[in-house]
């Protein structure tokens, strides 16, 4: 028998807005991280801590990383992703969980410099590049209308 398979839990907020063109959404610039360093990502997100549920851990990353405050009942669930780097290291075994908002108090701005360089408004039809791989599949997924409610990234293709 093997050992007990472990995933680590995330949860991430989209701000979302209207604008003139559609809809925008608000992505930082990842540095000073050493994972995914240069590639845009969601302004907040984080692991979900010990005796924390998925909701309050959202709450808390945007209060942290945006400085803003989003009540939970403004959460709305967009999917949740099982996701693996397929190197058999625990650390990289992801279960993550995708929240819309389009409603909070205060204005977000960037709370931790030391992990991100910045932080910009973008349509979701003109993303930049590069976005971190796993969050660009939900956000086109967003911009495709093709979201599912359990998606799953890095894993091998069934053989037949």
């Amino acid at each position: 028998m093997t050992g007990r398979f472990r995933v680590v839990p995330a949860a991430y907020v989209l701000l979302r807005r209207p604008a003139p063109a559609g809809e925008e959404v608000l992505l930082s610039l990842r540095r000073g991280t050493g994972y995914m360093d240069e590639h845009w990502a969601h302004a907040a997100a984080g692991h979900v801590e010990a005796d924390e549920s998925v909701h309050a851990a959202a709450v808390r990353e945007a209060r942290e990383e945006l400085g803003i405050t989003i009540a939970q009942s403004d959460l709305e669930p967009l999917c949740a992703m099982h996701r693996t780097h397929g190197n058999g290291r625990a650390i990289d075994e992801r279960v993550d969980f995708f929240f819309s908002c389009h409603t909070w108090s205060g204005e977000p701005r960037l709370m931790e410099a030391d992990k991100a360089a910045e932080q910009a408004w973008f349509p979701l039809d003109a993303l930049p590049d590069p976005v971190v791989p796993h969050e660009r599949t939900v956000l086109e997924a967003i911009r495709t209308d093709s979201m599912t409610p359990i998606m799953t990234f890095g894993f091998r293709a069934p053989q037949p």
